[in-house]
């Protein structure tokens, strides 16, 4: 977003903080988009993705006044609150990742890529996906949340009910045997 739509959105919300819904309506046509496409990429579940939103701008609108433009941009203020009400969804137990890989496949995709680039960002994706089939499942599910997720490391933990070291280690030597895998697979290897 350009500078000019980010002071624009913080002038909606110093409004909304001043209850006009109209301004309130306006953030809201302008993020909601972005901001369900952040919680659906954590809950990975349409319906939770919805209600995370929707709670998520109840949140803004009863704290649009705490927003402080000097510290963040808009969207980064707003984003926070969707990431972390949908963490706290997965917290909660209400939803496991099942199919990490499959998410971190469609995450790979660069929608601005020319068509050679899709072609070979095509190729890169199958061979991650292949190689994430040789991970252990504890392995694939730590890289998929720390990484296309944004889970802390003791997020991860808390997360997977397991300690903190053992996370740490499943990430390190999840990426070793997927840095080999790919190497092998000719992606790793710098040609792109």
């Amino acid at each position: 977003m350009t500078t000019e739509t980010h002071a624009h959105l913080a002038a909606l919300l110093a409004r909304a903080a001043l209850g006009d819904r109209r301004a309130f309506e306006e953030v809201y046509r302008a993020t909601h988009s972005k901001l369900f496409a952040v919680s659906l990429r954590i809950v990975r579940e349409r319906q939770l993705a919805e209600e995370v939103l929707q709670d998520s701008f109840v949140a803004i609108w009863n704290h649009a006044s705490d927003y402080a433009q000097a510290k963040s941009a808009p969207t980064t203020w707003m984003t926070a609150i969707v990431r972390n009400r949908s963490l706290d969804v997965l917290r909660r137990g209400a939803h496991e990742t099942e199919d990490v890989d499959e998410v971190m496949a469609l995450n790979l995709v660069d929608e601005s890529a020319s068509p050679s680039k899709e072609f070979d960002a095509g190729q890169d994706m199958h061979s991650v996906h292949e190689c994430l089939k040789e991970l252990e499942a504890d392995q694939r599910q730590s890289i998929a949340l720390a990484f296309f997720h944004g889970l802390s490391h003791s997020e991860l933990a808390s997360h997977m009910r397991k300690p903190l070291g053992t996370v740490k280690t499943h990430i390190r030597r999840g990426l070793m045997k997927l840095k080999d895998c790919l190497v092998r697979h000719g992606t790793a290897d710098g040609r792109h």
